[in-house]
């Protein structure tokens, strides 16, 4: 079977991303900058604590979520099916990585399939990206496509413009954009998220996206895996500025954020999620949901399933005793409390 540009591509992305090579090297998630206030005399009976959240309509056992990361390459199959048994082992979503190359054939089609037929029915996330939504000539036609092949519960759009910008073969050109997505908005029926990839979504490009009838900004802020360094890498180049560029996950869910003054929407706090205590800091910020990507690729690839459900509740046992050291019984009462600036410490 001959690959595609598309194909080939992908399997390099895989290949970059199961090394540490790629990450931010001095800018962070953030989170390092603040810490949870402690609350002496909590009566939280620690053993009735409750994870459990929602993911638009469906119930789900932690606010979590696996991020999009592959699909349309032979090697992106076992991957995802592996990733579909954790999900629904866990019970929690699942994002597809892009669905452009089923747009181009259907030689991979398996390779996003296979992630319905092992996650039963836990929430599924479809993907494609910007250039593609703003660009389509039948746009509607194009998603309701990708959501059939994964049966998906929430089509994902993924806004990378520095990703394009230094990719080869980059597709920079997203005019247009928001006019697709307000459409794709009105006529599909299922939610409409746009994510990042790794650079951030401020406040000021999340309220035009909500204009637009998107649902949910996953921000997917800078302290991560750096798309920069994954493209410049993959051309044998180096950029120590552009590979730095982004706007840290913290800063980007504190100000997203307070656009629930005027909109209701869910917000996902991905980019640099790498432990528990990330995970609890993204919460208390006010996240809804947080995700991870590389680090679940990784260890994937090196432990398995088991692994990966291993990782995952270790870093609920941290999220619950957290929960328990600042009085919070729920998730619902757990999101939003807020952090202590580390130098109001002093």
């Amino acid at each position: 079977m001959t690959q595609s540009k598309t194909s080939i591509r992908k399997k390099d992305h895989i290949k970059l991303c199961l090394t540490d090579e790629v990450e931010y090297i001095s800018k962070t998630n953030g989170f390092d900058k603040y810490e949870f206030e402690h609350y002496a005399v909590t009566e939280i009976d620690y053993n009735k604590i409750n994870l459990n959240s929602k993911f638009f309509s469906k119930k789900i056992n932690y606010p979590f979520l696996i991020s999009c990361m592959t699909g349309g390459t032979k090697e992106a199959k076992g991957i995802n099916e592996k990733l579909a048994i954790v999900a629904k082992e866990l019970n929690i979503p699942i994002g597809v990585g892009s669905q452009r190359q089923a747009l181009e054939n259907n030689s991979f089609h398996s390779s996003y399939k296979v992630v319905r037929q092992n996650a039963g029915d836990v929430p599924i996330i479809g993907n494609i990206g910007a250039a593609q939504v703003a660009k389509s000539k039948n746009i509607i036609k194009d998603i309701r496509q990708l959501i059939a092949i994964v049966e998906a519960d929430a089509m994902a759009v993924h806004v990378n413009p520095l990703q394009e910008l230094l990719q080869s073969e980059g597709e920079p050109d997203f005019s247009g954009l928001l006019k697709n997505l307000e459409l794709i908005c009105s006529k599909i029926q299922i939610p409409v998220i746009v994510k990042e990839v790794g650079s951030g979504i401020s406040m000021h490009a999340a309220k035009k996206l909500l204009e637009a009838g998107v649902k949910c900004i996953d921000v997917a802020g800078a302290g991560g895996t750096s798309w920069a360094s994954v493209e410049l890498k993959r051309n044998r180049q180096e950029n120590s500025f552009f590979s730095e560029w982004g706007l840290p996950t913290s800063y980007c869910i504190r100000t997203v954020n307070q656009l629930r003054k005027y909109f209701y929407f869910t917000l996902v706090a991905s980019g640099g999620i790498n432990n528990g205590v990330d995970i609890a800091k993204a919460l208390a910020l006010g996240a809804d949901l947080c995700g991870s990507a590389r680090i679940i690729l990784q260890e994937i690839v090196k432990n398995d399933v088991e692994g990966v459900i291993e990782l995952i509740r270790s870093w609920f046992t941290t999220v619950k005793n957290i929960m328990y050291l600042t009085g919070c019984s729920n998730t619902k009462n757990f999101i939003g409390i807020g952090l202590i600036k580390k130098e109001e410490l002093y």
